[in-house]
Formats: C-alpha cells, sequence, structure tokens
C-alpha cells in the first residue's frame, strides 16, 4: 500500500477532541460498557462544547439559513434524539420534558414537508435546555450502567440505541458546525477548541493520476464490527474500469478560475436543475467567499481570514458539477465527479480505518485543526486527501444496496433521501468524526445544499443514472400506497375514502375549519377531508408514509410497484387526477412527521381530529386518548376508527385497552373506550362496523372489520 504521508508542520493536537467510534465485537461486556459510557460522555461534553462559540442570546435562536431550525433546536433535538428512540424501544416509559421532546423531535429539516415556520414554535430558553441536556444526560448514563449488555453489540442489543443516539450526534456537531460558519460573524466568537488551520500559500497545479480499473464490492455485512447507518450493509458489485483521478481537491485557487471564465453566466455549464438554483439564489461565487473591496476573503467557521487559495474550495453539488462541465470543454477531456464506486477505488490506497489508525491520514476525525487545511498536506501515494479535509461530491444519488433494510427504531433514517435528488458525498472532513469518518459512511445531501464539501474531479466513462427512483419499492409503502390509492377488491369500498365520508356525514351541522388525521399513512383520507375542511393536518409517525404523501401533494402522483407472486409485480401509478382528486385544494392540506403522543403545541383547535386504525398501533393508547380533548374545540369531533388487533409487538399488554380479562369480567375496547373519553365526550351515534381489504399479493388478501366511533367534545 502507498505510504501514507503529511508535512512536518506544527499540528493543533487536543487529545481531548480525538474520539474513536467503538468496536462492537471485541473485549467483556464491562470494559465495553465503561467504553460506551465514556463515548457518551464524550460526545456529549464535545457537542455542547461546540455551542460555546455562540457569542450572543440572540444566535441560539436566528435561523443561519431558511431551510434549516436555528441552533436552539439542535442543541435540543440530539438529546431528546436518545428519549425518542429509547421510547419508541419500548426501552424506558417515562419522558424527560414531553413539551421540549415534541418540538425539537423532527430533524430531517431539508425535507419539503417538514415544518418549518417559525410561528409554530415557542422555543425554549438556552438555560431551559441547558436544563434539559443535564437530565438526559444523567438518565442516558444510568441507562448504560444498567442495561443488560453481551458482546458482540448488534442491531438488537439495546446498546445499539445508545450508539445510534451518539453516532447521531456526531452528525449534528458537524451539519452545526456548518449552520455556526453561515451565522453572522458577529454571532460567533473564538474558541482555544476549535482553532483553525493556519497555513495558507499558493495553490499547487493539479494533474490527473491514471487509476486502473479494478471490480469492486460495497456493503458491508449485518456483522460489521462497526456501528453503521442502515444504508451501509448489504452489497452492491461492480466492475469500474479504468480512470484518471485529479491529483489534489479543487482549490480555491482553481475555482477561480471557473468563475473568471464566466462560470456563474454561463448556463451551458450548468444543469437545468443546477442552473434553476444559482439564478434564482444569484449567487456570484462560494458559500464561504466574501466579497469585500473588489477581492474575496474566507470564512472558516468562527473567523474571516485572506483567501487560502491552496485549501480546498467548499461548493455545493451544482457548483461542483459545473466546473467539471467547463473543465471538460476547456481540455477537451470527459471531465465529471468520480461516482461512488470510483471513489472507493481511491480509498483502497488507505489500509486503516477510524478507530484503528494510529494517527488519521488525512485531516479528519478532529485530528489536526478546527477548518481545511491545504490541498496538499495530506499525501497517499500519488493523491492528497483521499480522506479528510472537506467532502468529496460525487455523482452518485443516493440507494440502497441489494439487501437493505430500515432499523425498525429509526426507519426514516435514509428512506426520505431514496429519491434521485440527494448525491453521495465520500471521505469525509476536518469535522467528520465517529460514523462520519469511517471508511463505509454513507451521507447524502440535496445537490442544492452546503456541507463542509468540495471535490475533486476524474476522467472517466462512468455513466450514473441520476434520476429519481421511478418506482416507489418499498414493500410497505407500496402496500399503503395500493391500499389507499390502488383498485378495490370484493367489493369492498376504498376504506380510506369510506373513512372520509364518515367524516363528511357527522360534521354536516359543525363548522369545517380544521380537521386533523392522525396516522394518516399516506395521506388518501386528508386528501378527501381537504374537499370539506379548510385546513387539514396529516401527521404520521412514519417519514417513509409523509414522504410518499407529500410526493403526491406535489406532484400530482407517485408510481409503486406492488408484488404479484414471487419477485413478479405490477407497476401501478397513484395520480390524483385520474383519482378525482384534481378539484381539491392540495394546499390546504400540511403533512408532517410526528408522534400522536407526544403532539405539538401548534396542532389544536381541530373542529374535526380522525385517528383511523391507530390506537391498536400505540405504545400507550390510554395517554392518547387522555389528551386528545385538548386538540379539540368544545363541540368538536373525534372519529376512531379500529379493529381492536391488540398485539404486544405494537402495545404493552397492561396498556391494551380491552380484549382482557379485568377481574376476572370481560372488558372489550368499545367499554374501555367509554371509560377514558366519558369524562370529555359524550358518544354521537352507536358504533358501526367499517370493512377494509388489504392485497399483499395478487392471491392473498388481509380482509378486516374495523369499528367506527364517533365522540363529540363536551361543552
Amino acid at each position: 500500500m502507498p505510504e501514507n504521508t503529511a508535512k512536518d508542520v506544527n499540528y493543533s493536537d487536543s487529545p481531548d477532541r480525538v474520539t474513536r467510534t467503538l468496536v462492537l465485537n471485541s473485549g467483556n461486556p464491562e470494559s465495553k460498557r465503561q467504553e460506551l459510557l465514556d463515548y457518551f460522555q464524550q460526545t456529549f461534553d464535545q457537542y455542547e462544547t461546540l455551542f460555546e462559540t455562540l457569542a450572543c442570546e440572540e444566535a441560539w435562536y436566528e435561523k443561519a439559513i431558511p431551510l434549516r431550525h436555528p441552533l436552539i433546536f439542535y442543541f435540543g433535538h440530539t438529546a431528546a434524539f436518545f428519549i425518542n428512540k429509547l421510547v419508541t424501544a419500548k426501552l424506558i416509559v417515562e419522558r424527560v420534558d414531553p413539551d421540549i421532546e415534541a418540538i425539537v423531535a423532527i430533524g430531517v429539516d431539508e425535507m419539503s414537508w417538514d415544518d418549518l415556520d417559525d410561528s409554530h414554535y415557542q422555543w425554549p430558553s438556552v438555560d431551559a435546555m441547558k436544563d434539559y441536556r443535564r437530565k438526559v444526560r444523567a438518565l442516558v448514563s444510568d441507562f448504560i450502567e444498567t442495561m443488560p449488555l453481551d458482546i458482540p453489540i448488534t442491531w438488537e442489543s439495546q446498546a445499539w440505541i445508545i450508539m445510534m443516539g451518539i453516532e447521531h450526534e456526531r452528525i449534528h456537531l458537524e451539519t452545526s458546525s456548518v449552520l455556526i460558519r453561515q451565522l453572522p460573524l458577529s454571532y460567533v466568537k473564538v474558541h482555544p477548541y476549535w482553532e483553525p488551520c493556519r497555513e495558507t500559500g499558493d495553490a499547487p497545479e493539479n494533474r490527473l493520476v491514471a487509476i486502473p480499473g479494478r471490480h469492486m464490492r460495497l456493503g458491508k455485512a449485518y456483522d460489521d464490527a462497526l456501528y453503521g447507518w442502515d444504508n451501509e450493509y448489504g452489497c452492491y458489485e461492480v466492475e469500474v474500469p479504468a480512470f484518471s483521478a485529479s491529483e489534489y481537491l479543487v482549490s480555491n485557487a482553481e475555482y477561480k478560475q471557473f468563475m473568471d471564465a464566466g462560470g456563474y453566466d454561463n448556463e451551458r455549464w450548468w444543469t437545468d436543475e443546477g442552473w434553476a438554483w444559482a439564478t434564482f439564489s444569484e449567487t456570484r461565487h462560494p458559500e464561504f467567499w466574501v466579497l469585500e473591496g473588489g477581492s474575496y476573503r474566507y470564512r472558516t467557521m468562527l473567523e474571516e481570514i485572506a483567501m487560502p487559495w491552496n485549501w480546498p474550495v467548499d461548493v455545493n453539488c451544482h457548483e461542483a458539477q459545473a466546473f467539471c462541465q467547463w473543465k471538460s470543454e476547456v481540455t477537451g477531456r470527459q471531465i465529471q465527479l468520480p461516482s461512488e464506486a470510483e471513489w472507493y477505488c481511491l480509498r483502497e490506497a488507505i489500509d486503516t480505518d477510524q478507530p484503528r489508525w494510529d494517527k488519521a491520514p488525512g485531516n479528519i476525525n478532529l485530528e489536526y485543526w478546527a477548518s481545511a487545511c491545504p490541498v496538499d498536506e495530506f499525501r497517499t501515494g500519488e493523491l492528497c486527501d483521499v480522506i479528510g479535509n472537506v467532502w468529496q461530491w460525487t455523482t452518485t444519488p443516493i440507494d440502497g444496496f441489494d439487501g437493505f433494510r430500515v432499523h425498525p427504531c429509526y426507519d426514516d433514517f435514509s428512506t426520505p433521501t431514496f429519491d434521485g435528488r440527494h448525491n453521495l458525498i465520500k471521505g469525509g472532513c476536518w469535522i467528520s468524526t465517529g460514523n462520519y469518518a469511517i471508511r463505509d459512511s454513507r451521507y447524502a445531501f440535496r445537490r442544492h445544499f452546503f456541507q463542509h464539501a468540495g471535490f475533486r474531479y476524474v476522467e472517466s466513462t462512468a455513466v450514473e443514472n441520476t434520476s429519481a427512483n421511478p418506482y416507489e419499492t418499498d414493500a410497505l409503502v407500496a402496500q399503503y400506497l395500493a391500499f389507499h390509492y390502488g383498485e378495490t377488491f370484493f367489493d369492498v369500498p376504498n376504506y380510506p375514502v369510506a373513512c372520509a365520508q364518515i367524516c363528511r356525514d357527522v360534521s354536516q351541522e359543525s363548522p369545517r375549519t380544521r380537521a386533523l388525521d392522525l396516522g394518516c399513512s399516506v395521506g388518501r383520507t386528508s386528501f378527501e377531508l381537504a374537499r370539506w375542511f379548510q385546513h387539514v393536518d396529516g401527521i404520521d409517525f412514519s417519514a417513509r408514509f409523509i414522504s410518499a404523501a407529500a410526493e403526491l401533494q406535489q406532484r400530482g402522483k407517485i408510481r409503486y410497484f406492488v408484488p404479484t407472486e414471487g419477485e413478479l409485480g405490477d407497476y401501478c401509478v397513484a395520480d390524483l387526477a385520474e383519482l378525482g382528486l384534481d378539484d381539491i385544494d392540495v394546499n390546504r392540506i400540511r403533512f408532517t412527521q410526528g408522534d400522536a403522543c407526544n403532539l405539538k403545541p401548534i396542532y389544536d383547535n381541530y373542529d374535526l381530529v380522525f385517528a383511523g386504525n391507530l390506537i391498536d398501533r400505540l405504545n400507550h393508547p390510554a395517554q392518547f386518548l387522555g389528551m386528545i380533548h385538548e386538540r379539540i374545540r368544545p363541540g368538536g369531533l373525534l372519529v376512531l376508527t379500529s379493529p381492536y388487533t391488540w398485539l404486544e409487538d405494537y402495545t404493552p399488554r397492561d396498556k391494551w385497552l380491552g380484549g382482557i380479562r379485568e377481574n376476572g369480567e370481560v372488558l372489550d375496547t368499545y367499554t374501555g373506550l367509554h371509560r377514558l373519553l366519558g369524562t370529555h365526550f359524550e358518544e354521537v351515534q352507536p358504533p358501526a362496523d367499517v370493512p377494509f381489504v388489504i392485497r399483499e399479493t395478487a392471491r392473498k388478501f388481509q380482509h378486516t372489520l374495523a369499528q367506527c366511533t364517533v365522540w363529540r367534545r363536551k361543552v
């Protein structure tokens, strides 16, 4: 293997800043328990140190960019993640602070369906959020010290949930540092822990280095020794033809050549999507360049400095692609971003990985500086910065490998990005730690988003499929798309439509201003309710379902695949126009991800709440039914449907509302509902059964009866 070398310079080492992700299949349980506790505490400390760079209280509440929450959200979000996942995994029962955990629960904030409206939030004070983090630290520390622990730590281990929380916080260590870098300079202050590189100079001239072709096997086994997110697992094999790669990452100086050639003025170098972004945003230079008196300065996380021309440029994917197209034109070569497989060919030159290296073979893992550094600082063979310094954009949209499956406690980590609009970044950057810094990490961002990301270019004949996935192949999502929008069977009417019609009928004498569809799944009832209600909130716990509903709302159609037998299946389209839903105003609907048992305060004052087939899928249905009156105006309606299929997979037996014997006597769910709802509601009409059929294959169907009950909140 080529030798990994770095120049002899004085690095700003901070030993307390350097951590290693855990090896999960070695050691004994008690030593591993201490390692896990130490890793958790180090992560919590390091994350809080990042927020010590904020210079004033306004900095906590100022949005750095419109598509992200303010930093106060992220400060609480990573702590609440531990609690939310432990609750989801049924490892704890009580929350630390339900109000904070509702406000900061959802962090997938680049999705168009996420709720980023400032008017919907009453952010806690900084002191309150710090106190919340102290309580979470104590709870998680105690959990680590007392939980059962075996080696190896696997997906099924309680310790995996803790690792999930730790690595999630390390993701936000990096993404929050980007937001801090985008705040006004007056909102931040220098900090000795976050000292940038001070070495700058002239940029080296870039050249192409020949890389031999090879057979590559991407993906890792589910028993891998290091923690991974769902998209890392599985297998993808590909023959990579020989190609050439730039010796260095593209420097600020090299990118300036593209700018001087009119890079931001010539549409022919941009993709259609990229040009739309560039013209809409009126971008004239990279995000972290500061134009001052006709020349440029450079924004590090906490300072503005003289332009370091020999550091890598920070750009989004659109800018990187446009540079490559310009480079192709001026060189006559086929220049483009590398594919993921081509990047792995380069990564093969480094025969170690975090956590096993003695010293990082690149500006990564916070082992050197809190900034980028010169592009010729870290050499591996003929290439520099194979890993680290800045992330490297690829031309590959993220998707799952063969064998991909979601973790049951985090089903929305990857799947919302499998849409053809999120490109992979590889190699990590200076602040990439934990899972971010390992070889197999796979992260992707929308092409207009900024990270500490740059690029190297390749001369290559590789062609990636850059179109959006044409069909929804997630089996459960596709099944529910068919259930909501597909054909009916055995003369049983469409169930979401039937439920919406019940809501219409019972609300004829009531106001129809606001409706809430809880457990909305992929959204059909929400669309139907929008025929009659001025505003409809559709909420589901699953981001996979919400993402499909939002796709329909935005594009009017969605394609999906449903199996008929074995590997065979039908390719279907849900089309709002064909379904007769093109005459409704879809802007009346707001789809968001949320927890029915811990709703944000903004979800209130409804004329009607519909909870379809929800209560027997909740961890604590009595808690939900005990608070739902707070969300309904006096005189408003609650419509419940459920087949009452109580299962311990979803609801602990002691939380079942019925289907049990109580003191030797039969207790059915309908009686249980009366007990719980009688204080605040009166029943409007006798219960009625509503049938539904779910198709599994061409010859296998579920035929079920749900009981529908209707309740009016007492005045």
